[in-house]
């Protein structure tokens, strides 16, 4: 294919990375701009949701359309509770704490490995796409699934910014991360915000995953990529900052498919992480961080 072809491939490519990897650093964005905790081990929830996807899709086999329905549902409410169950017994016991929680978060990251490799094994394992069909454009024709995913991820992002920013939940959070204290004088139960925080973290990283299994082989160590370009996106906005978050993760995605089409995907890693280096000497908060009051 010449420039043309190549360069749109590119594009649609790095368009799918972008959404994807917007929800998935939304979910690590959101645990540390409410709770101030780095939870290192937010890709295995990310690789969670991909394996939980594969063990659902079994349940009702020939019926890919419904095994992946299954999964859609069933797999976020599996990683919310494990997420409630981590922050009811190790975070809070920890009280938030950021360097404990780093400690523990990265235990937590070898235990979930070591589970999965345990019970699911180290085979990569394929699920078939729910749907299958082809948008023919001039020179190729392109995943109609794919497509599915960056509008389901769309959806998911305007959800999430919807109950944030025009919910009392939303009020509730913002509330929560803008002082802990008054909120709680004015009884509002943060620790149970806390963990519904976590919930909805990991659970956005674990739909993330729901999406991508049946683009990509469910794996037990697939959490460690999304991983390392979550924190990426997340130092790059701004810790703490969703429209940085998001506007980052389409710097990220866009730039990965496009150098990793027409280069190597090892230069897109190299010039990310550089890229990082520089927001964090010339503004150390990230492109739409704001300064600690």
């Amino acid at each position: 294919m010449s420039l043309g072809p190549n360069l749109l491939l590119a594009l649609l490519e790095g368009t799918l990375a972008a959404f994807v990897l917007a929800v998935t650093a939304l979910g690590l964005s959101l645990v540390f701009g409410v709770m101030r905790v780095v939870n290192v081990a937010h890709g295995e929830f990310f690789m969670l949701g991909a394996v939980l996807a594969w063990a659902f899709s079994q349940v009702i086999p020939g019926m890919p359309a419904a095994g992946f329905l299954l999964a859609l549902i069933g797999s976020p409410i599996v990683v919310g509770a494990v997420a409630v169950a981590v922050d009811r017994a190790v975070l809070r016991r920890l009280g938030y704490e950021p360097e404990a929680t780093i400690i523990a978060t990265i235990g937590l990251l070898y235990v979930v490995q070591q589970l999965v490799l345990t019970f699911y094994g180290p085979t990569a394992r394929p699920v078939v796409a729910p749907i299958s069909f082809r948008v023919l454009f001039p020179w190729f024709g392109y995943s109609g699934y794919k497509l599915i995913v960056m509008a389901a991820s769309a959806a998911l992002l305007i959800a999430t910014w919807f109950t944030l920013m025009r919910t009392r939940i939303g009020l509730v959070m913002r509330a929560t991360q803008f002082d802990r204290e008054t909120a709680q004088a004015f009884g509002i139960p943060v620790d149970r915000v806390y963990s519904m925080i976590f919930a909805l973290g990991a659970m956005l990283a674990c739909v993330a995953g729901v999406l991508v299994v049946p683009i990509q082989q469910a794996h037990y160590l697939m959490g460690l990529d999304p991983l390392l370009l979550s924190f990426i996106v997340v130092i790059l906005g701004g810790l703490g900052s969703l429209r940085g978050t998001v506007v980052a993760a389409f710097v990220i995605g866009l730039s990965d498919g496009i150098i990793s089409v027409f280069f190597s995907p090892t230069l897109a890693k190299i010039l990310a992480t550089l890229l990082v280096a520089l927001v964090l000497v010339f503004k150390p908060t990230g492109l739409f961080g704001a300064r600690g009051r």
